[in-house]
This record gives C-alpha cells, structure tokens and sequence, in this order.
C-alpha cells in the first residue's frame, strides 16, 4: 500500500513554466552559431534531459569537451538574451503550488537546470518563495534521466520515497520518479503525450487541470 504524500518534488521548465520551445530554440541556435547542424525534431524531444545528457544525444558531442563547453555557454547566453524576458508561466502554476503547501506537504523544486537558471524560473512561475526547497544540476552527479536530483530532493524534504510524488512533463522525469521509486504525476503541458508518459499514476493538462481536481488526485489520497 501507498503512504500517505508527505512532499511533492516539482520539475519547472514545460511543468510550471512554459519554457520548453524556447530551450529547444536557443540550442538548436546555440549548435548553428557553432557551426555545428542538428535535427530541430530530435532537440525539442530531448528537452527535459540535463544539457550533459542533451548535447551528446542530438550532436555526439561531449559538453565536457572544449567544443561543446562553447556550445553550451553560447545557448546559454542565446536563452537568456531572447529567449528569457517572454517566458510565462502556465496558468494556475503558482496556485497549484499554494495548494499544495497550504495543504501541509512539502514542496520541493526537482530540475535538471542550472541553481541560477532554476532560481529565476521559479520567479517566473510565481513559486520561489512557495517552495521549501530547491534542487538544481549543480547539487548532482548525474541529471535527467538518472534519479540523481529525485534522491537530492528527497533528502531536501526529508521523506522517504514512499512518501513523495513527483510532478514533471517528460519521459525523462518519468524515468527519473520510477528509478527512485516515487510516484509521478505528468503533465501534458510540456509537449509529450500520453503514450510518451507511460508509468506515470495520473495526467493532467497543466497546472490548471489538477488544480481543478486536486480533491480528488494522489495529492489528497490517504
């Protein structure tokens, strides 16, 4: 049987922040400036991933290399320039956050961004001073798909596994949930459909959508 849900581990980029377009373009430019020429489809469903798994999946480059540590800094600049100031959050994000903890969970910000990247998202969303904690790439070994950062957060909210629900918008949070055996939440808001997010326990449109239904979601089951 299922604990009680003590804390929620939350991915933000294409869960709270519509973001995922937006860092698709920036590193399918930040290759293109660098001369390097990559498959716009295979980047955007890459989103999701930490850049170091990222890079080398749509490129073959790695970004601890002197070329792909020059691709990466260059995306990143591109994403903050023109991409940054139009980001919005998706609606209800910073409701659905308020609910959570109003509720008396523990809310946890789970992401395969950069700690300064993840901090203003979190602005963003309108949820960086609803969350208890935060973890981000800089805290783990290993992101996105591996469970590295699902186990930092768990240890940020003092829960066991058992105890905790992730809610994410990718395979990636998907895989990540199930190998540190957390129950998953997925939101279609992200990009991905249904057959993408196979292994999650519930899917809801965005933030909205289990907002609407919070009473009677994994949230609220005893």
């Amino acid at each position: 049987m299922n604990s009680r849900v003590k804390a929620v581990l939350f991915d933000i980029d294409g869960t709270l922040v519509d973001s995922n377009d937006a860092h698709a373009a920036a590193w399918v430019r930040g290759f293109a400036d660098c001369g390097v020429t990559v498959d716009p489809i295979e980047v955007r469903r890459s989103i999701g991933m930490g850049g170091d798994k990222l890079m080398p999946a749509v490129s073959g480059i790695d970004i601890t290399s002197e070329r792909g540590a020059k691709i990466a800094e260059h995306r990143s600049k591109i994403f903050k320039r023109e991409f940054f100031p139009s980001l919005k959050p998706f609606r209800d994000a910073d409701r659905l956050v308020a609910a959570i903890t109003d509720r008396g969970l523990t809310a946890v910000a789970a992401s395969s961004a950069h700690k300064d990247d993840l901090k203003a998202l979190l602005e963003v969303a309108g949820a960086r001073a609803l969350m208890d904690a935060w973890t981000s790439s800089d805290d783990v070994e290993e992101s996105k798909p591996e469970p590295d950062i699902i186990h930092a957060a768990l240890q940020r909210a003092n829960c066991d596994a058992t105890q905790a629900v992730m809610i994410g918008d990718t395979p990636y949070d998907v895989s990540a949930a199930r190998q540190a055996g957390v129950r998953m939440i997925a939101f279609r808001c992200g990009g991905w459909l249904d057959p993408d997010l196979v292994g999650a326990i519930e899917i809801y449109d965005g933030p909205w959508d289990l907002l609407e239904r919070f009473d009677k979601s994994l949230l609220c089951a005893q």
